[in-house]
């Protein structure tokens, strides 16, 4: 039987005296949904560029197989395709590369030159890949290794394409905001719909009709490929990726992770409940509201069972891919990701940027007198943020991941290659506490500094007026899965990359720890009994 969430671990989490836990969200079964199609099984296959896995969906049990894991030869799978003998070939989208997994298990490279490489589809043994980047090439690949033949290029983000019954393959241009065809063989493209809400794939129903999902406006629309009419089948919330026709059934696939069933008349039914991609970093506002930071959403949990989501990636003025962030005043938060430091306001749908062209940002914090810290993983740095300008505060760090600022001021940073958590001094770094294994988020609540170590799986609370050390929860389902080496993700424009997990932490004002369980993807709050 298939585990009931996309991580292996069996082990159940341990907490000292004194301390219990709270799931504020439940674990994912997958790290998002990207392309989906049907194989020739029957089931609904997955892509999850996020966890680099793809699985597959037996639509009537609801039971999912691993078919492609997380840390083995494909990476960050973005969309399949089948050809007339089972094999799956799949778009590698951050690595620019195409793989074939045979229908015997095994793993081949088809090529590694396609920067991008997203939509894919193949027709009468024929294979047609698309880059999904601002001057993203169309082509037909050599299934045998030979050079690509370009049909189209300079496009604006092409993504999920499929070939319509008129034997021209369709595809969407995300950046133009339209839906264009094209001879098989190349020559002049037609456009075909335009005006839409941001279309990230088309398949054809079983009348000829294009049906394609709306990324940014959350629609799935039918539209008429002979006149560009539209029908709305359906309204979903944003983040739509791809579709598939599964005996009949239209099956839409979200960001979140989410498989929906588009009914007759606009009803929808969940196929699979969504969840966190990550999830990464966490603050707590100051009406005492969690904020989670999921790479391409921001949301909020005010008590109860659903999150809110402050913005995504398609919504106005969203800053761009999450990975840090602290509150910063009533409903405004500074951000991290992209290599730029943000000043964010969903609610008036608003974001300032601060200083750009950084590396590989994670942790951001900001202190009572208002400077702002962020770690730069990147370059090995810690930087003062003001308007303008970062200045290096630290420099020679072994993987710097999590800020967090002391009562008086003092910026802490975990080295997570080096397994400490240091006090950045005007001379340097003094130690504060090592012997972690890989240190990510860190938290200062009074004198109690809290550190996730996804090395350790551990929650590890540190006096610093005594330097008394706790260990208040283990087994933790942060950090890789057992026996997995992640590989990187090397990231693509609009998403920042290098991508890779963070485990968050922050403290409520009740004193409650709030914990990004990034490898099953919920929230965990570890709260002291009164």
């Amino acid at each position: 039987m298939t585990p009931a969430t996309r991580y292996p671990g069996t082990a159940s989490i341990d907490l000292t005296d004194g301390w219990r836990l709270e799931r504020i969200t439940e674990p994912s079964r997958l790290f998002g949904a990207n392309g989906i199609r049907t194989g020739p099984d029957g089931r609904v296959y997955v892509a999850q560029v996020a966890g680099s896995q793809i699985s597959a969906l037996d639509l009537g049990s609801g039971t999912l197989e691993t078919i492609s894991a997380k840390g083995s030869d494909i990476v960050a799978p973005d969309d399949v395709a089948f050809d007339d003998a089972g094999d799956m070939y799949v778009t590698e989208y951050y690595d620019g590369r195409v793989s074939v997994r045979e229908s015997n298990g095994a793993t081949r490279l088809l090529r590694d030159d396609l920067p991008g490489a997203n939509g894919i589809t193949i027709h009468q043994g024929r294979l047609f890949v698309n880059e999904c980047r601002p001057g993203g090439r169309l082509m037909e690949l050599d299934r045998s290794g030979g050079a690509p033949k370009i049909l189209a290029e300079d496009l604006p983000m092409p993504n999920g394409m499929e070939v319509g019954p008129d034997g021209k393959l369709y595809y969407p241009l995300l950046g133009a905001n339209e839906i264009w065809r094209i001879d098989l063989d190349g020559g002049q493209p037609e456009r075909v719909a335009a005006d839409l809400g941001g279309p990230d794939a088309v398949k054809f129903d079983a009348e000829g009709y294009i049906v394609s999902t709306q990324v940014a406006s959350g629609q799935v629309l039918r539209i008429d490929p002979r006149s560009g009419e539209q029908t709305l089948l359906a309204q979903l919330s944003p983040g739509l990726d791809n579709l598939t026709f599964a005996d009949g059934r239209l099956l839409v696939s979200s960001f979140t992770g989410q498989i929906t069933e588009i009914l007759a008349g606009g009803g929808t039914q969940t196929v699979l409940a969504d969840g966190l991609t990550w999830p990464l970093d966490l603050t707590v506002g100051s009406d005492g509201t969690l904020v989670i930071a999921d790479g391409t959403f921001l949301l909020a949990h005010r008590g109860g069972a659903e999150l809110q989501t402050l913005g995504m990636l398609f919504s106005p003025g969203y800053p761009g891919y999450i990975r840090g962030i602290a509150a910063s005043g009533d409903g405004e938060f500074v951000v991290a990701g992209n290599g730029s430091v943000s000043r964010y306001s969903p609610a008036a749908a608003e974001t300032e940027v601060l200083v750009d062209g950084l590396d590989q940002l994670y942790g951001v914090a900001v202190s009572a007198d208002g400077l702002i810290a962020v770690a730069d993983l990147g370059t090995g740095t810690v930087h003062a943020v003001r308007p303008g300008q970062a200045e290096v505060m630290a420099s020679g760090l072994d993987r710097p991941i999590g800020v967090a600022f002391t009562a008086d001021g003092t910026c802490l940073v975990s080295e997570s290659g080096a397994g400490r958590v240091a006090a950045v001094t005007s001379s340097g770094t003094d130690t504060i506490v090592d012997g972690l294994e890989t240190p990510h988020g860190i938290v200062v609540d009074g004198s109690q500094l809290y550190i996730v170590d996804t090395g350790t799986k551990s929650v590890v609370n540190v006096d610093l007026e005594t330097k008394s050390r706790q260990v208040i929860a283990t087994n933790l389902p942060v950090g890789a899965p057992p026996g997995v080496t992640p590989k990187p993700l090397l990231g693509l424009v609009p998403f920042s990359g290098p991508q890779g997990p963070f485990a968050g932490i922050a403290a409520g004002p009740d004193g409650t720890l709030y914990v990004s369980a990034d490898a099953d993807g919920s929230v965990i709050a570890l709260r002291k009994e009164v």
